[in-house]
């Protein structure tokens, strides 16, 4: 695959970090126009006390507003499974169509009978407004973006590239931070080295925006880097490491950790492309399977 790299675009980049989630979400303005997306946005939920609000998408619905951008696309870079999205409600607040990676479709299968949904859970991913295959393009404004397919973390994931910067969600972290778990239904170490590959074969000056930090170590939190900075130093698959030595690491590493702690509701959520499921009298509800994780 031929991706249509551009690196004299050079889109405005706004982050917002949630430290409940260590979730970054991006606001990505076209220079030559009013038009924006959002990516990885955050819901925000008390699950101990089965309370949602909208705390931190709020905040990005009055950058928008203020500003008096359009919003074009709400991203989803893959089904996460540590923090819910805010799609449906940003949507509701400033227009914009949802996408995401055609093989939701397969997670939806798949947490479909996790969770013993029922037939009116559509497994089509018609939830969504589009649903994105490796090396389609979309545009934000003026600007063109395209899709890396990037299985490995989730069958969904997908890198979205616009012009010097790249959305890479959880398949890289920090160089210092390396590579997220594949261990999930779906995930495969192999497939996410492959995947970093891709990513590490796009031009060595292009950005880099991770979806996730926890600042190893008590440094302070970083959300960008580049391609060049992540095959030098990437600390899991940085210097020439290779596919068997990867493998190895990952799923010994994988069997040591813990689920994360919001993985019921998000997926749940998430699948549905943010919004919370409900139950036969139209009541938000979420279920928690024992022993189907």
């Amino acid at each position: 695959m031929t991706y249509p790299v551009d690196m004299t675009i050079k889109p405005e980049v706004s982050a917002y970090f949630d430290q409940a989630t260590n979730t970054i979400s991006y606001i990505v303005k076209d220079p030559s126009s009013d038009h924006c997306a959002i990516i990885d946005s955050v819901m925000d939920i008390d699950y101990a006390a089965g309370r949602i609000t909208h705390d931190h998408a709020d905040i990005l619905i009055h950058e928008i507003k203020a500003k008096g951008l359009t919003l074009d696309w709400i991203i989803e870079t893959h089904v996460h499974a540590d923090h819910l999205s805010a799609a449906p409600y940003i949507q509701q607040q400033l227009g914009g169509k949802i996408g995401v990676g055609e093989k939701i479709m397969v997670v939806q299968e798949t947490f479909g009978k996790v969770f013993n949904e029922g037939t009116e859970f559509q497994r089509d991913g018609s939830q969504f407004d589009a649903l994105f295959k490796d090396g389609d393009t979309y545009k934000i404004g003026n600007m063109q973006a395209f899709t890396i397919y990037t299985p490995g973390h989730t069958p969904a994931c997908m890198v979205h590239v616009v012009g010097n910067a790249a959305f890479v969600g959880d398949t890289l972290f920090m160089p210092d931070s390396g590579s997220a778990r594949a261990d999930f239904p779906g995930g495969d170490a192999g497939d996410l080295y492959d995947s970093i590959q891709k990513v590490l074969r796009l031009p060595d000056d292009m950005r880099l925006f991770m979806c996730h930090d926890y600042g190893p170590n008590g440094r302070e939190i970083q959300w960008e880097t580049t391609v060049a900075d992540e095959k030098a130093h990437n600390i899991h698959v940085g210097g020439g490491k290779t596919r068997e030595d990867f493998i190895k690491f990952r799923t010994e590493r994988d069997a040591k950790l813990a689920m994360p702690k919001l993985i019921i509701p998000s997926l749940q959520v998430n699948m549905r492309a943010g919004k919370v499921p409900t139950d036969k009298d139209g009541n938000p509800v979420l279920k928690v399977p024992i022993n189907g994780l």
